[in-house]
């Protein structure tokens, strides 16, 4: 699709299988916390998904039309990567973060555990509202990378320390499109030798 592709790292066939599978688990454990407290799947304003902008938008996209429940979405923007730098820059909120998610069951979906600053910042801004449940689900995580305490609850692909693009992630705003999750020839990226991600 992309001559700037050097190598395929995960399929788009199997990306499809793996988010069905991250949904339908997600699906029982939503159930499961909302039957502890008497309440339904099919309730209105319980499950609350915060995406995590931009990177996650397709992977959000498929995952939650795999979901058989009643939820509502609340976007949070973050930005780590400006332009084409491949060296995370620290994460910092790009737009107000939800505040209506007290006593909620809140499931935060990005495309990639890296660092993992992003996420811990996001963790700590919500937990402040005091949800009903909080939860973390990633469709990549790059473990060895890893410099905040915290993980995901769910996770669709570990992958090798590489930047990668496809699938929402992107390299100077682009390559978001390419249905895979790819890795970009070296000369794209340049000398850059850090391949953090989030």
């Amino acid at each position: 699709m992309f001559r700037e592709i050097d190598k395929v790292l995960i399929s788009r066939e199997r990306i499809a299988q793996r988010v069905r599978e991250m949904a339908l688990q997600i699906a029982s454990d939503m159930r499961a916390e909302l039957e502890r407290e008497g309440a339904s799947i099919h309730d209105e304003g319980r499950l609350v998904i915060v995406p995590i902008l931009t990177g996650s938008i397709v992977f959000v996209a498929d995952l939650i039309r795999e979901l058989p429940m009643k939820v509502s979405l609340d976007l949070v923007a973050v930005s780590s990567y400006p332009g084409e730098s491949v060296r995370s820059k620290g994460a910092h909120l790009e737009s107000e973060m939800p505040r209506n998610l007290g006593d909620k069951h809140v499931l935060v979906l990005d495309d990639i555990l890296d660092s993992g600053r992003t996420m811990h910042m996001v963790k700590g801004l919500i937990a402040k509202q005091n949800p009903a449940s909080l939860r973390f689900g990633v469709l990549l995580d790059k473990a060895e990378r890893r410099e905040a305490d915290i993980q995901a609850d769910y996770v669709g692909f570990d992958i090798p320390d590489e930047f990668v693009v496809g699938y929402g992630l992107d390299y100077n705003g682009y390559y978001r499109n390419h249905p895979e999750i790819a890795v970009l020839k070296p000369e794209v990226l340049g000398s850059a030798d850090d391949t953090g991600q989030g």
